[in-house]
């Protein structure tokens, strides 16, 4: 039996098509792979220039360590003194001190502190002006100085004094007991100043301080 080939099923037509098709997609093969090699490459060396600059700044900005500080020089310290220390006892004398005695003070002439004795009232032996109380009277009509201003004021009356005779007979402690003007007050105790020592009143025996009483009466004529 003979075999008749079918135009519809002839290959042989559809050889070239198919071999040229294979050769493309070879080449297509081919050209993809080298195009995958040199851009795997390309960016390799993109990456490994990255990778440089970026340990480059680094290695700019990362700041120097600071060297330590050179250690302190040693000093050979001495040896511990071991001398024993041996007290002395003090044989000083301690000095005496000296005491300065100040001068004396000059306070100048000492008083004599008069110790007043006392003042009888109602002695024994009565003081009294010498020649008697009608010497007395008539001493003061020779000695009064009747005041010009008493007199134009027409001023009279009697002023009582009180007065103490001392053991050698002179007069103090004069007072007005009942005056009748400044004036005529003042005349009656001039009068008892400028008498003459009186005789001293006696007391047990012996001179005593006395305290007289005396009127000196005023009168115009």
């Amino acid at each position: 039996m003979e075999l008749k080939k079918s135009n519809e099923a002839n290959i042989e037509k559809l050889r070239i098509p198919i071999t040229l098709m294979g050769l493309l997609f070879v080449g297509s093969i081919v050209l993809a792979s080298f195009s995958y090699t040199v851009e795997t490459e390309r960016d390799g060396g993109n990456k490994t220039a990255l990778n440089d600059a970026d340990v480059q700044f680094v290695q700019e900005v990362a700041p120097e360590d600071t060297p330590p500080p050179p250690p302190p020089p040693q000093v050979d310290a001495p040896p511990p003194v071991t001398e024993e220390i041996v007290e002395e006892e003090n044989t000083e004398v301690e000095p005496t001190p000296v005491v300065q005695t100040p001068p004396p003070v000059d306070i100048g002439p000492v008083e004599e502190v008069k110790i007043e004795e006392e003042i009888i009232d109602f002695p024994d032996v009565e003081a009294t002006f010498p020649g008697g109380a009608a010497a007395m009277q008539k001493w003061i009509a020779e000695n009064v100085q009747y005041p010009q201003t008493a007199i134009e004021m027409n001023e009279q009356g009697r002023v009582y004094l009180s007065f103490v005779v001392e053991p050698d007979g002179s007069i103090t402690n004069i007072a007005v007991e009942r005056g009748v003007s400044p004036d005529l007050d003042k005349e009656a105790k001039r009068l008892l100043r400028k008498m003459p020592k009186w005789a001293p009143g006696e007391a047990k025996g012996k001179k005593a301080r006395t305290r007289c009483r005396l009127p000196i009466n005023f009168t115009l004529n």
